[in-house]
């Protein structure tokens, strides 16, 4: 019984709640010590808040023209940022309500909400209510992860703090507005109100603004585009709990609440791609500007050199081309490249006439035969070389180290001054040209000219038979419009961090060289506009002085026209990706080149060519180098498929040398000595090519159906050839 009980110790109550108290007391100065050290080393660990302002996503790129305007983006960018000053405040409310209402009253973390919210989770034993504010949630996009830890949890909200001791309350809401996702690919509240409304933010209705304030919470499960009755529903409520807070009456969030969500959607932005051949070569160009590490960092701003005006009537002239000419004359695709010839930019650049069909880029990346524009390069050389337009040259069957070049329709002119050789395009005097001058001066020439794709030293090269692209040429005949100073062709002008740091300036790097004399390009252009007055250039005559050049390849397979005005040089490419032949010719790249060109100059004022040095007393600024051929070896020709090749300058065994000209005979040992008999000198050519002394008769003229072809250089791959006698390249009026 109880009264058996012996009694109980006053001090040993009072001892062991003493050490119980010890014990709690120990445990929560030990725990706060612990939180105090976490804390410390969670402050430490926290980025920088001021990177806050100039956050961009990983691997965003924005991609500029000429004028600002937004070309591309890539990646999870904001295609339009908003000012904070310009923000409906009726919007500015919505978001308030829907997500953190006391933003103003406290500093980063808003102890109120997470009491409130954890109050309304217990209760209903499920997680209904999050307690971050609109910092916290800015400080998770930016910073953080979206991995559900204490720790995440703790880091969040020193982070937030920080922001707020840093960063003023509109600054943070205006990054918030511009960066929170809000479904269906749109960042930021100007890209949401396009994609769901079709509108700007200052245009959307109170009920719009509720929708769009409602979507932060879920963007996926509330977007109206996947279920407009969450969506619906979302609204309303933050309708209501904006009418309680009393940013609206209750009447205005009935009148809100009854209305339909009226959407009007649209593609992201950043998703709208405007001139995407033009892009896309920016894209491809970018890592060869920046490294791989400040692309992956994201927040690129890329401006570019691009004139959108221009770029658009490039398309569409390529387009109207290809369908104008190309069912009559047997080709599919164009490709259209204009550049300032006083920097190398590129204004307008087309790769092809519709890019949803076909991203590869004709202008940058196809390899095609420029035929008789290569002529431009080989006079461009022999002129610095000393040669004049009025020498003569004897327009009659030549062989060369086992290559016999042919003119269109099989004539040959006679005595021809080189200028109406470049005119009439005449295949048998350009490769006199190149044997006169050598090939490694011609090659250096070409390489300072902007030729970056390989090029043989084969007879052959003097007609284009060698594979360039598009930009390739338009650049090197941009360098003769410039006085002969090459600037390389570049659509990028700067290239910006996403804090404005400028991580490429092509002004720090722009190094032009002088590919010719400038007295050269003066008389190259001189030819080159005779070229287009009387020549095989006619169709792109307009009305202000024009130089340029036609070319067309084997089978008319490639039909160009590069010409250009001291401002602006332009190139133009027709035929087919699968390198099948037309049956057109190279006047029409040139009226093609003229439809550009004549709307291109539109208020441009007329700019003359500079004019023509003194021809006896300018300076020789370049040596020829001019080697005797070899006789080629007798060599068994190697098969491959069905046709019989073998190297450039071989000959099938057994047959017979076609290298027996008076070019390969030695010069007597005295005419070294003799200054008459120097390259350049009448004499020299008179005794070189038996000319006499008596003028030059006129080129004949003849006519050509737009069916035949220019010229018809065959290289196969590895520098292999067609027998010689496959070899006659052929030259037409266009």
């Amino acid at each position: 019984m109880h009264w058996d009980r012996p009694p109980s110790n006053p001090w040993l109550k009072l001892w062991s709640l003493f050490w119980s108290v010890f014990a709690l007391g120990g445990l929560t100065l030990g725990g706060m010590a612990w939180a105090r050290r976490e804390l410390a080393a969670i402050d430490k660990s926290l980025p920088d808040p001021s990177e806050l302002l100039t956050y961009a996503r990983s691997g965003t790129i924005t991609i500029t023209a000429a004028d600002g305007s937004i070309l591309q983006q890539i990646g999870d960018v904001t295609h339009e940022s908003l000012d904070i000053n310009e923000t409906p405040p009726q919007l500015i409310q919505a978001f308030l309500a829907a997500e953190d209402h006391r933003f103003y009253d406290h500093d980063g973390v808003d102890y109120q909400a997470i009491a409130r919210a954890a109050m309304t989770n217990w209760q209903a034993r499920a997680w209904l209510e999050g307690g971050s504010t609109l910092t916290q949630q800015l400080a998770r996009m930016v910073f953080l992860t979206q991995e559900v830890t204490l720790e995440r949890k703790l880091r969040e909200a020193r982070l937030a703090q920080e922001i707020e001791r840093t960063t003023s309350k509109d600054d943070i809401l205006q990054k918030y507005l511009n960066l929170v996702y809000l479904g269906s690919g749109a960042y930021g509240v100007t890209d949401a109100a396009w994609v769901y409304f079709a509108k700007s933010p200052q245009e959307l209705t109170l009920p719009e603004m509720a929708l769009l304030a409602g979507l932060p919470a879920a963007p996926s499960d509330y977007s109206p585009q996947v279920s407009p009755e969450l969506a619906r529903q979302r609204r309303n409520t933050v309708l209501r709990r904006m009418a309680e807070l009393g940013y609206i009456t209750e009447t205005e969030a009935n009148q809100a609440i009854a209305q339909p969500l009226a959407l009007d959607l649209r593609l992201p932005k950043r998703l709208q791609v405007r001139l995407p051949y033009f892009t896309s070569y920016i894209q491809q160009e970018l890592p060869n500007y920046i490294s791989d590490e400040e692309i992956e960092q994201g927040g690129l701003t890329v401006e570019t050199s691009l004139d959108p005006h221009l770029q658009e009537l490039a398309q569409e002239t390529v387009r109207q081309g290809v369908a104008h000419y190309g069912w009559q004359e047997g080709f599919t695709e164009g490709a259209l490249v204009a550049i300032d010839p006083r920097n190398g930019e590129i204004r307008a650049l087309v790769g092809g006439t519709d890019f949803g069909q076909s991203q590869f880029n004709r202008a940058t990346q196809a390899l095609r035969q420029p035929g008789s524009t290569f002529k431009g390069i080989i006079y461009a050389t022999a002129i610095a070389a000393g040669r004049s337009p009025h020498d003569i040259y004897d327009d009659v069957p030549y062989s060369i180290a086992g290559y016999q070049p042919r003119n269109y329709g099989g004539g040959y002119a006679g005595k021809v001054t080189l200028q109406n050789a470049l005119a009439q395009s005449i295949n048998v005097v350009a490769v006199k040209l190149l044997a006169d001058i050598g090939f490694e001066p011609t090659l250096e020439v070409a390489r300072k000219m902007g030729i970056e794709s390989e090029l043989g030293e084969v007879y052959p090269l003097a007609l284009g038979a060698f594979e360039v692209t598009l930009l390739e040429m338009t650049g090197a005949y941009g360098t003769l419009a410039n006085q002969g100073q090459h600037y390389p062709t570049r659509g990028i002008r700067r290239i910006l961090a996403a804090d404005g740091t400028v991580l490429f300036d092509a002004q720090d790097d722009l190094r032009p060289q002088q590919a010719i004399d400038p007295d050269s390009a003066a008389i190259i252009t001189s030819m080159l506009r005779q070229v287009v007055a009387s020549g095989t250039g006619r169709p792109a005559q307009l009305d202000r002085p024009v130089a340029g050049k036609t070319g067309t390849s084997d089978n008319s397979r490639d039909l160009w026209f590069v010409g250009y005005v001291p401002q602006l040089t332009v190139g133009v490419w027709l035929g087919n990706d699968n390198n099948s032949p037309t049956y057109g010719s190279s006047g029409t790249a040139a009226r093609v080149w003229r439809w550009f060109m004549a709307e291109a100059l539109q208020g441009v004022t007329v700019a003359e060519f500079p004019s023509l040095p003194n021809l006896g007393q300018r300076t020789i600024t370049l040596k020829p180098q001019p080697s005797e051929p070899e006789t080629p070896p007798n060599r068994e020709p190697r098969q491959s498929g069905d046709d019989w090749q073998l190297t450039w300058g071989d000959r099938p065994s057994g047959s017979p040398s076609r290298s027996g000209s008076r070019n390969s005979e030695t010069k007597p040992k005295n005419e070294a000595a003799d200054r008459a008999l120097q390259y350049g000198t009448v004499e020299y050519f008179r005794r070189r090519y038996g000319l006499d002394p008596a003028p030059p008769t006129p080129v004949s003229e003849w006519e050509a159906s737009p069916a035949e072809t220019e010229d018809n250089p065959v290289i196969p791959p590895k520098k292999e050839i067609v027998l010689p006698e496959a070899l006659d390249i052929m030259e037409g009026q266009e």
